[in-house]
């Protein structure tokens, strides 16, 4: 059997025909060339896929806003959202979950609520909050269901709590529910100044006598110390195996694998008795703006098969998480998000942003990712960045400029 990191690349393979059959009947759709920071009365901007390909494929339009929300949701002005790499790879039509298009993406957001459905008691008109959904808050205006909200804290910002919901609830349940950490354990953090690896890296430090080990280029290095990394590993220039097993040579008791591919085999093969490698991704299949079939291929083959009856004798396990696909499993995800919530209040996690943007410049959004330039968090925001943070776009501006293309995380 193959594990979820990879198993939706195979199935993605065999129908990647018939998605661009489905793409050519795509019906047009009447897009703004230009946005501002206000929009005409009963409307608002989306940010839309309208096909797969590269970044001349997301497309910024007015649509309406939302007459009212239905009986269980909230209708939210959105302030801020994330990008995380199921909108990159839904881009490429990667993506097991992207609806049919044209459509907004987006799975997470904040913003203040404007109307409430008639159910709906936790919330009221002018919280704050942050939203989940499968997709569809790439908007100025959207209806949430309520149940898959959460009230931000007063000191939490819009891109602050845009930073959570992807990241930081893919990290909790990965360390505390399938990975179980404990004082004392290690951890290996692949991508660690990403959004999920700098959430993992502050969840790991939350509990006493944890190890991390993170890798990242070296550029990367002090920036992800600081956020609490041990043992920083530059994987372009050094094998990070051999640097875990100078410091640990039994290995390490959790792997966090976003990668697949020949990652897979090397990360299992470093798990302690008793360790657990999660796998949540295929980032090695999304090297650049187009989809690469040839990455496609040659990550799948090169990801490990696990036989039931062989781990037997290893002592070790396996596991597979997709937020995606609990998201009709809103207690498990409430849990999480209140906990984490809990964790901001006592000081204990700050999610770190890299740089914030506006639906307009998503291409050099999404290029900051492909090129792993990013340190935390990218945002966008349907208007032009009017906080503070919108300085820190033009900071990276200037650095990506100066820096290596192909650096990564």
């Amino acid at each position: 059997m193959r594990t979820s990191g990879l198993g939706q690349i195979g199935s993605h393979i065999l129908l990647v025909g018939r998605h661009l059959k489905q793409f050519r009947q795509i019906p047009s759709v009447k897009m703004a060339t230009e946005t501002s920071n206000t929009t005409e009365p009963g409307r608002g901007v989306a940010l839309l896929l309208t096909g797969f390909g590269g970044y001349d494929k997301l497309k910024v339009t007015t649509i309406d806003k939302p007459h009212k929300p239905e009986r269980n949701e909230l209708l939210v002005n959105i302030r801020a959202s994330g990008i995380n790499f199921a909108e990159l790879m839904a881009r490429q039509g990667l993506y097991d979950r992207t609806p049919k298009l044209p459509a907004a993406l987006g799975m997470e957001a904040t913003g203040d609520v404007l109307m409430v459905g008639e159910d709906v008691t936790k919330f009221k008109v002018g919280d704050r909050v942050i939203c989940m959904k499968d997709f569809g808050l790439w908007a100025e205006f959207v209806c949430v269901p309520a149940v898959n909200c959460f009230k931000m804290p007063d000191a939490m910002s819009y891109e602050q709590g845009a930073a959570i919901p992807v990241n930081y609830i893919t990290a909790y349940h990965m360390l505390f529910e399938f990975g179980n950490l404990r004082p004392g354990n290690s951890v290996l953090i692949h991508m660690a100044a990403g959004g999920v690896g700098t959430a993992a890296t502050q969840l790991c430090k939350t509990v006493a006598n944890v190890t991390v080990f993170g890798t990242a280029s070296a550029s990367k290095h002090e920036a992800i110390r600081q956020l609490g990394v041990d043992h920083p590993i530059d994987y372009r220039t050094q094998d990070y195996v051999t640097e875990i097993r100078k410091i640990s040579p039994q290995g390490v008791d959790i792997v966090l694998d976003p990668l697949s591919g020949a990652d897979s085999t090397k990360g299992f093969d470093l798990l302690k008795p008793f360790g657990k490698i999660i796998h949540f991704g295929a980032a090695n299949v999304v090297s650049g703006e187009h989809r690469s079939y040839w990455n496609m291929v040659k990550t799948y083959l090169r990801t490990k098969n696990y036989s039931p009856l062989g781990m037997i004798n290893t002592n070790k396990a396996v596991a597979g998480y997709h937020l995606g696909h609990l998201i009709d499993h809103p207690d498990l995800i409430q849990s999480a998000g209140l906990a984490l919530i809990e964790l901001f209040e006592q000081g204990k996690i700050r999610p770190q942003i890299d740089s914030v943007w506006s639906f307009d410049d998503v291409s050099k959004a999404m290029s900051r990712m492909h090129q792993r330039q990013n340190v935390g968090k990218v945002i966008i925001c349907p208007h032009k960045p009017t906080t503070r943070l919108a300085a820190s776009t033009a900071a990276a501006t200037a650095a990506s400029a100066g820096s290596d293309a192909g650096d990564k995380l």
